[in-house]
């Protein structure tokens, strides 16, 4: 979803239109193993993420590139950096990352050093999140191009459908459809991917993934996650943490079973305490009220961002050059937050 300093200024004009570290061996892009199709299949309570994202913002009409990493690295120069970021991910609790594709990052050159990032995270036994972004040139909250986006998905799932820690996210905010074109989309792509296990595929809610419910209640997506976001700029106004708690459960109805939160989050540079008192703030009274409701409800949950160079909203700062790279936390309490989502 739109973030503040950033794409959110631009979609939250749509959204008011429509509604109102660390070295070591390098594996090869072949080491990538396929899981054991036995893997137990994991509550959507044991998602605890963050978005790993590009500093421009993920909607790109060329390679999205996650921020620390370059299209001029190499496979094992993206597999180094990635160990590292994943690595500072693990320190802070989470066991899931989520990562943009387009189809100029996957049908182009960039994906033979971009799976790197992905066999990074899986070697170190996370859960990653694909998920589709439409270019920055485009923002219709619909599919740029069908063969394009037909191309990638088929590359993809053919690189990853037997590694059961990859998951696949058709598209990201999908709100320039009518409720029923999304869902026949989302269909059409289950039906498409019959070889991808449903309980690997995270289909978003309804128009900026805000609502998980006409999803849920599609039979032909049974089996499959459900994608939720939620931000608190959507309704600056609101500083009552049950007023906010209200608004998440309204959402997902009785859905909790099936739904990842993977995109939430608010300012995290500007030294706002989201231990202490409300006192006004729509940002603590918000982040309060998601990881209440999160652990409540047991949702997966997925930050935005744990890294994006210059986003306010970034949980860390990355520091460091070359693959010698590590992650700063940018506020404790945000993070001390997100442990108590996560029961940590």
């Amino acid at each position: 979803m739109p973030r503040k300093n950033h794409r959110r200024t631009a979609c939250l004009s749509a959204w008011l239109a429509c509604v109102t570290a660390f070295g070591g061996a390098l594996a090869s892009p072949a080491s990538a193993s396929p899981a054991s199709p036995e893997a137990a299949v994991p509550p959507v309570s044991d998602f605890h993420g963050v978005n790993w994202a590009d500093p421009r913002d993920n909607y790109a009409d060329d390679a999205v590139v996650p921020s620390g990493l370059s299209t001029s690295d190499s496979y094992a120069t993206v597999y180094a950096k990635s160990k590292a970021i994943i690595s500072g991910f693990g320190k802070l609790g989470a066991n899931t990352v989520r990562l943009p594709v387009n189809p100029t990052s996957v049908n182009g050159p960039f994906w033979k050093s971009y799976r790197g990032a992905i066999d990074a995270a899986t070697d170190q036994g996370f859960k990653v999140i694909l998920g589709y972004w439409e270019a920055d040139n485009a923002k219709d909250g619909k599919i740029d191009n069908q063969a394009s986006w037909d191309q990638m998905w088929a590359r993809i799932t053919s690189s990853y459908v037997r590694n059961s820690k990859v998951y696949f996210e058709p598209m990201n905010e999908p709100f320039g459809y009518t409720s029923q074109e999304w869902r026949d989309i989302a269909a059409k792509w289950v039906t498409t991917h019959s070889n991808v296990p449903r309980d690997r595929i995270l289909i978003g809610g309804f128009k900026y993934s805000e609502d998980v419910k006409p999803v849920c209640a599609d039979s032909r997506l049974d089996g499959t996650r459900l994608a939720l976001h939620n931000y608190g700029f959507w309704h600056t106004d609101w500083t009552s943490v049950d007023q906010w708690k209200q608004d998440f459960k309204q959402r997902i109805g009785d859905c909790a079973s099936r739904t990842i939160l993977d995109e939430f989050g608010a300012t995290m540079t500007s030294g706002l305490d989201y231990n202490g008192p409300v006192n006004g703030s729509n940002e603590i009274a918000y982040i309060q009220a998601a990881t209440d409701t999160i652990r409540e409800l047991g949702l997966g949950s997925v930050y935005w961002p744990g890294l994006r160079n210059g986003d306010t909203y970034s949980l860390t700062t990355l520091q460091g050059t070359g693959t010698d790279l590590s992650l700063k936390v940018n506020n404790q309490s945000g993070l001390d937050r997100l442990h108590w989502a996560w029961r940590q």
